[in-house]
């Protein structure tokens, strides 16, 4: 399955995203320090695209272990369905374990940043803000028996709408998720002009804040189409949360990886070492499974490797996973809160519905 993500995106497009390696030599200079796309305080001497883990004086043994999961849908679910698997990582670990929940991306990346997170479950656009600006190291991704996890970009429309193609949704409302996000800004920015249809000229895009907004919004009539993560749409269907008949899917992509599980660059090689023993040894009970998309294990992964279709989409657009992007994302997410929340207490108080706002165009610079 590794081999098919990579063969699916065209070679010009995977040629932007080859690792520095490919043609950088191995090691900078005694004391020198190689960035590459890294933030400043981050050496990726080894040329794998991760931040190095850092002398011995600047490495981290937490007494706690600090882990979330990425919020593309209710952070309070997500704490509920890993909890067996944060009781897992405090036996295996030895060390206590504990779920912080976030509400955004840029939380999530700001939280591993300050030091405040350990480990953490990315979505897949953002993982590579976590890696540029957190110094997070992917290595895992969820999956099954026969291999890892993968999803398409899936756009959705109401059953009963008129909207047959891509060509209908001229003139239309198309919800996309965040400017940080591969599967609902990223790849429909970098895919769709091919296919005759340019978002923000030819259909005004609205940011809902997350997948799962996303379609309960197209449900809703809020939105005339949306295109998310087909992994977050199957498992709304499967928890009863949207019925599959109220929508039809005019169009998907070629599959992407997943969401990524990181851990901060600089804890103890040792500790390291053990987290990865206990994700790979650990197997999702039943519940935990099922609420997971049927997925059961964790499968080793790797930034470089993996994350090349995820890049190779980012150059696409000209969206750099780098500082300004970033900050761009952060206000951008916090306006659309205060946008949704408003809207929140405008229903609570008996006003009007209040359909989502447009979130503006997006940057010419990546989330």
């Amino acid at each position: 399955m590794r081999n098919l993500l990579l063969a699916t995106i065209p070679a010009g497009l995977m040629a932007l995203a080859l690792p520095a390696a490919a043609q950088a030599p191995a090691q900078q200079a005694d004391g020198a320090c190689f960035r590459g796309t890294l933030d400043e305080g981050y050496c990726d001497n080894n040329r794998d695209m991760v931040a190095d883990t850092p002398e011995a004086s600047r490495q981290r043994d937490p007494s706690t272990l600090v882990f979330t999961y990425t919020p593309v849908e209710d952070p309070a679910l997500y704490a509920s369905q890993f909890r067996p698997f944060v009781d897992h990582l405090t036996r295996c670990t030895g060390k206590r374990t504990m779920y912080f929940q976030v509400t955004s991306n840029a939380a999530q990346v700001e939280a591993m940043r300050s030091g405040r997170l350990h480990v953490a479950g990315f979505s897949t656009g953002p993982t590579a803000f976590a890696v540029n600006l957190a110094g997070a190291v992917p290595f895992a991704v969820k999956g099954g028996p026969d291999g890892f996890e993968s999803y398409r970009v899936v756009m959705l429309v109401r059953a009963d709408s008129n909207i047959q193609s891509l060509a209908d949704l001229k003139g239309k409302r198309v919800a996309h998720t965040s400017a940080t996000s591969n599967s609902g800004n990223l790849a429909p920015r970098a895919f769709f002009p091919a296919q005759g249809l340019k978002p923000d000229e030819d259909y005004r895009v609205l940011y809902s804040g997350g997948h799962d907004r996303s379609v309960m919004g197209v449900n809703a009539g809020d939105y005339d189409a949306a295109p998310v993560a087909s992994d977050v749409y199957s498992r709304m269907v499967a928890r009863g949360q949207v019925k599959a008949e109220n929508f039809r899917v005019i169009w998907q992509s070629d599959p992407f990886p997943t969401s990524s599980f990181a851990m901060s660059h600089d804890l103890k090689p040792e500790l390291q070492t053990k987290i990865r023993e206990c994700f790979m040894s650990y197997r999702f009970p039943e519940s935990m499974a099922k609420d997971l998309g049927g997925n059961d294990r964790f499968w080793p992964a790797t930034y470089a490797e993996q994350w090349a279709p995820v890049r190779a989409v980012a150059d696409a657009v000209n969206a750099p996973y780098n500082r300004a992007a970033f900050d761009a994302e952060s206000r951008r997410e916090l306006e659309a809160e205060a946008r949704r929340n408003a809207a929140r207490t405008q229903t609570q108080s008996g006003g009007v519905h209040n359909v989502p706002q447009a979130g503006g165009n997006a940057p010419a610079a990546k989330p």
